[in-house]
């Protein structure tokens, strides 16, 4: 088993900067033997689902995020 889990990965669904899909991902994941991958698509959780069933069909912990952008807005 691997000691590295790859924590901010973008898949397709992330809707401006991925084009990773999941099902090769998963594949060469288990290739390297990867204990874990995260999901963490911009903004979104549209992945989620498929994320997770893939992950474990896999054998593969899925750990679920996202990357949200927080705005301050100035003033009271």
């Amino acid at each position: 088993m691997s000691g590295f889990a790859h924590l901010r990965l973008h898949t397709e669904y992330s809707l401006v900067d991925s084009t990773v899909r999941l099902k090769p991902l998963f594949a060469r994941a288990r290739e390297l033997k990867l204990p874990a991958l995260a999901l963490c698509d911009e903004a979104n959780l549209f992945a989620l689902v498929k994320f997770y069933r893939a992950a474990h069909a896999a054998g593969i912990k899925p750990v679920i995020g996202t990357d949200i952008e927080v705005l301050q807005q100035d003033g009271p």
